[in-house]
This record gives structure tokens, sequence and C-alpha cells, in this order.
């Protein structure tokens, strides 16, 4: 446990420092355990809290900028990109948009606490043209609150955490091999979410070319685009025939379906 003490006391911060911006920069690293073990730490004096907070914070916003600007310089098609690549299956721009849309830059506060939320959100800030100014505030405000919670649980268990790290060194290499599969498996799961519904949506989805042929045959299918309005806005391209339906509000559009016709539907 010393030499584990000692380690964490001379290189803590930078360790800190190192996860939580290859989290931010989207590496399926979990940044939390550390920031427990961090948070321990401080409670026995051996890491300075104010400065924890701070590398925290200034990594998560390192992180987060270059998305930013990635938004602002490709707009949607990186957010398309995220939602091919982000081992979570869950991180949709449909979803990111309606929270955006109704909180607008305060959802950055609370965006590391929503699942899916806090991959998208800032390249999201940057397609909206959201100040940097006002994005590297909330960015801010969204990191201190979300390194707070994990910080607070390590000081406040922090006894519990030391017995942990405490076995942890007696199995030596173990350990190790230990968290190796535990990261491992996370990963593993994660993907098959990801494969088991992109595989279901093949099943379900109409290409580009069989809606043309079933439009020059006559068999109209009733076509929704359910595109949040700021997607419209940002590209307003779409399908001629297409109704826009409000997700908000979707009852009032899809009262109109025939429920005998044929419905597409597309989003971002």
């Amino acid at each position: 446990m010393q030499e584990m003490s000692n380690l964490l006391a001379q290189h803590g911060l930078l360790l800190v420092f190192a996860n939580v911006l290859l989290t931010q920069i989207g590496i399926p690293l979990p940044a939390v355990p550390m920031l427990i073990v961090a948070g321990a730490f401080a409670m026995q004096g051996l890491l300075a809290l104010p400065a924890l907070i701070a590398v925290t914070v200034a990594a998560s916003l390192l992180g987060d900028t270059p998305w930013y600007f990635a938004g602002r310089r490709y707009g949607y098609r990186i957010l398309k990109t995220l939602c091919r690549v982000s081992i979570e299956p869950d991180s949709c721009v449909k979803q990111t948009e309606n929270i955006f849309e109704r909180w607008g830059a305060p959802a950055l506060a609370v965006a590391k606490f929503i699942p899916g939320f806090a991959t998208v959100a800032p390249p999201l800030a940057g397609t909206m043209r959201l100040g940097f100014g006002t994005f590297a505030f909330y960015s801010s405000v969204g990191a201190l609150l979300w390194a707070a919670v994990p910080i607070a649980a390590g000081m406040f268990f922090h006894t519990e955490v030391e017995w942990a790290l405490s076995r942890l060194e007696n199995m030596g290499a173990g350990a190790l091999l230990l968290i190796a599969a535990l990261i491992a498996a996370y990963i593993g799961i994660k993907l098959v979410e990801r494969f088991l519904l992109i595989r279901f949506l093949r099943t379900v989805r109409i290409g580009v070319k069989e809606l043309r042929q079933m439009i020059a045959q006559g068999k109209v299918p009733m076509i929704l685009d359910v595109r949040s309005a700021s997607a419209r806005k940002f590209d307003p391209r779409r399908i001629p025939g297409a109704i826009a339906v409000d997700m908000i509000a979707p009852e009032l559009h899809l009262a109109l379906v025939p429920p005998d016709r044929d419905v597409v539907v597309y989003c971002s």
C-alpha cells in the first residue's frame, strides 16, 4: 500500500489528467474509478483537493474543445460519424437535439450525467454555433459537477477505498489482469449491444433506391421527417412530400397516418 500511495502522491494529478482527457476525447476508458481513488487520497492529504478539481476540469474541457470546433467546422457530418462509431448505442443525435433545444447552453452543465448526451453535446454545441466562451463556461461547470460526485464519494468512503487498494496491491499482477478483464468485459458488452441494435435496424430499414422505386410505381408511402427543428435548419434538404413531425408532440401528425398505408421515417 505504501508503494501505491507514493506513486499516487507523486503522479496522481498527472494520472487523473490523462485518464479524464482520454475519456473526453472519446476513448472508452472509465474515469469515475480513478476520481474515486483520487478523492480518497485527497482526504488522506496525499493530493491537494483544489489542484485535483482544477486538473479534472482542465482535462475535461481540453478533451471537449476539439469536438466543439469539429462541430463548427463539419456540422452534422461529425455528429453522424460519432453516432456510427460511438460505443454507446443510445448515443443518438435526436435525443441530444431535443435536450439542447429545450434547455439551450445550460444543458451542457448536466451533459456528462446523461448517457449519449455526454458524447454528442460538444460537437452539437459547435454545430449550433454556440459561442466558445459560453461553451467553455457551461462545459467547465458540467465538468466540475461531474467530478464532484466521485471525488466526494472517494473522500467519504476513503477507508473502504484504502482497504480495496491494499487488496489489489497484495494481488500483484493479478490485480492488473482483473482490471483489464473488467474493462474488456465492459467494452465487449457495449459492442454486443451495438451489434444487436444495428442488426435490428437493418431489418426495418429501407434504402433510397427502394423508396424511389416505390414512388415511381405509385406505391407512395407516408414519409415522415422526424428531424429536429435545428437539424432541418442546418440541413434544409428534404424528401419530396415528407411531412415534418414535431417529436415533442408527435400525436398531432401521427393521428393523420392511415393504418393501412406504409410509413417511412427518417431522422438525423
